[in-house]
């Protein structure tokens, strides 16, 4: 697999794996068939695998950071610690589970909490350094050069190697680049989702920071083959987007589906592609993270990576934004995410 540069000189492969899909928010699965998933991703050259502490299923009366997703990893780390590049994440303090809920106090950000959470997230993954760690979330109360200055302290430390930040605003990200080389963005982009391109993008762009888009296929609803049935069983049928406007979301999915057909690819193989056509264009090194459960829909959405979509089709699907109903914020909060701070 062909790679992409990020920046502060990280490169990975141009297709990442988004860890949470292995989790009970969206259905769940074994550990054995789980950690298979992981091992065939390597084998497909997926080598960046991204993770966060809060991924999991919290102990019985325990609501905060479960660690069971960074577990799983931590076994594929074992053996092939030297094809990974592991991306990890601290700040979200609260429960994410099928329920939505995300305990009293949903972020921390202050540098004690940075510390203890890099330890706990070493110890669980099995390794003495974390390739890319992530500030998952703002804590709204504290500053967020306090925050990236703890993070740097992290890397003088010798036990993170880059930096990342989710879901921050263009002014977030210039701020953040003052302390400390910021090597990538994480945030919802997608066909459906494009709201960053507003702003944000452009700042990565201009600030040499590389993109990891998550959710970039929809959290599968732009495959088309996601059913009621799926949804009404893990978080997706919980939001506004997927649960509340099923049927009006349709009409998307429906033009993903004619480009599809046209080129001679999968939804999921397009949606992709456009992303990697965007990033081009705005300028930005973009390694979107899907997720899956099915060893065969990873290598699908590997051969993503090699399709080339002429400019009439990217000029169909960039029309998909203007098709959708529904907020994409998975909480009511609007701050949780950069354009509820913009």
């Amino acid at each position: 697999m062909r790679t992409i540069e990020l920046g502060d000189g990280l490169t990975t492969s141009a297709l990442g794996f988004g860890g949470m899909s292995l989790t009970h928010v969206y259905g769940g699965t074994d550990d054995d068939t789980a950690l298979a998933v992981l091992h065939a991703a390597v084998d497909a050259g997926i080598g960046f695998i991204d993770t966060a502490d809060v991924y999991g299923t919290p102990p019985p009366g325990v609501d905060g950071p479960a660690g069971t997703n960074e577990e799983l990893v931590g076994r594929l780390l074992a053996t092939r610690r030297a094809e990974v590049t592991v991306a990890t994440k601290f700040g979200i303090t609260g429960r994410i589970g099928a329920g939505g809920g995300f305990g009293n106090r949903r972020t921390r950000g202050d540098a004690e909490y940075v510390r203890s959470a890099c330890e706990a997230s070493l110890r669980r993954l099995g390794t003495d350094v974390i390739d890319l760690y992530y500030m998952h979330r703002r804590d709204l109360e504290v500053p967020i050069t306090d925050t990236v200055g703890a993070m740097a302290e992290l890397v003088s430390a010798g036990k993170v190697r880059h930096l990342g930040l989710s879901e921050v605003t263009a002014s977030e990200l210039a701020a953040a680049q003052q302390v400390h080389p910021i090597a990538a963005v994480q945030s919802e982009w997608s066909l459906w989702s494009r709201d960053v391109e507003t702003s944000v993008v452009s700042a990565a762009a201009e600030l040499g920071v590389g993109f990891v888009p998550y959710s970039p296929l929809g959290r599968g609803f732009l495959t088309g083959t996601l059913t009621r049935e799926q949804i009404d069983s893990d978080l997706r049928g919980q939001t506004a987007r997927i649960g509340d406007n099923w049927d009006a979301n349709q009409r998307a999915v429906a033009v993903v589906t004619d480009v599809a057909r046209r080129v001679g690819a999968t939804n999921a193989q397009v949606a992709l592609a456009w992303l990697y056509a965007a990033g081009r264009r705005l300028g930005v090194g973009t390694v979107p993270i899907p997720g899956t459960r099915s060893i065969t829909r990873l290598r699908e959405n590997a051969a993503a990576v090699d399709l080339i979509l002429d400019d009439a089709a990217v000029a169909e699907l960039d029309t998909v934004a203007g098709l959708v109903a529904g907020d994409r914020n998975i909480v009511s909060d609007p701050t949780w995410i950069s354009s509820g701070r913009e």
